[in-house]
C-alpha cells in the first residue's frame, strides 16, 4: 500500500485495518520527505526525476523481496492513494505482473514520455503524455477511483488511464464519484474487500 504526497505508512495502515481481512499482510514504504518526487504527476517526466524512477525502483525491490519469500504476484495487490496511487499503477503498467489487484484511489498514469502540444484545459493546464508499455496485464482487475473534480487528477488523466490499462488486457473498472474531493470512499474499499477476500 503505497501513501501519497505529504502522507505515512500509517496511512495505509489505518486503510488495512479498516477493510477487516483477516489473512491480510501489509507492507506499506515510506517517501523520503513523504513524497515520492516533487511536482504534480502531469509535470514534464525530468521534472519529477530522480524521484519517479526511485519511487519505481523500490516498488520493484518489494515485489521481488516478496516473490523471493515465496509471494508471486497472484498473491500480491498494488494500492495506492494520489501520488501513491500515480506510483501504484506506473509500477503495474511498466513492471506488468499478474497482480492479484491494482487500485489507484484518486491517481492515474504517470505516462512514459512527452506528447509534445499545447498544454489541455481538461489536463489541468498541462500538455498530454504518452503512454507506451510494452508488457501485458491480462484479466488483472485494475480499479481507478476519482471524484469527477478532483482537485489533483483530472477526469482525462483517470479515463486516458483506463484506456491505457484495458489496452495491455487488465479488467478495468472505473468509479468516479460526482462532485469535488480527494480521498477514499465506502466503494473503493468494498471493491478491495472483493478482490483481496481468500476466500474468492
Amino acid at each position: 500500500m503505497i501513501h501519497g504526497r505529504g502522507g505515512a505508512p500509517e496511512d495505509m495502515f489505518g486503510l488495512a485495518k479498516h477493510l477487516a481481512l483477516p489473512d491480510l499482510a501489509v507492507l506499506a514504504p515510506q517517501a523520503a520527505g513523504q513524497s515520492w518526487w516533487p511536482d504534480s504527476f502531469l509535470a514534464p517526466l525530468t521534472a519529477n526525476e530522480p524521484g519517479l524512477g526511485s519511487g519505481l525502483s523500490v516498488i520493484s525491490s518489494l515485489l521481488d523481496d516478496l516473490s523471493e519469500q515465496g509471494f508471486d504476484p497472484t498473491r500480491v495487490a498494488l494500492i495506492g492513494f494520489s501520488q501513491g496511487a500515480c506510483l501504484a499503477l506506473e509500477a503495474a503498467a511498466r513492471l506488468a505482473r499478474p497482480f492479484r489487484a491494482v487500485a489507484a484511489l484518486s491517481g492515474g498514469l504517470v505516462g512514459t514520455g512527452e506528447a509534445g502540444g499545447a498544454p489541455r484545459a481538461d489536463l489541468y493546464d498541462r500538455p498530454a503524455k504518452t503512454f507506451d508499455y510494452a508488457g501485458r496485464l491480462a484479466d488483472v482487475p485494475v480499479l481507478l477511483g476519482c471524484h469527477e473534480r478532483d482537485p489533483h487528477i483530472p477526469l482525462a488523466r483517470v479515463q486516458k488511464s483506463a484506456d491505457v490499462l484495458q489496452n495491455m488486457g487488465a479488467k478495468v473498472e472505473t468509479l468516479i464519484l460526482p462532485g469535488a474531493g480527494h480521498g477514499i470512499v465506502a466503494e473503493e474499499a468494498a471493491w478491495l474487500r472483493r478482490q483481496l477476500n481468500t476466500e474468492r
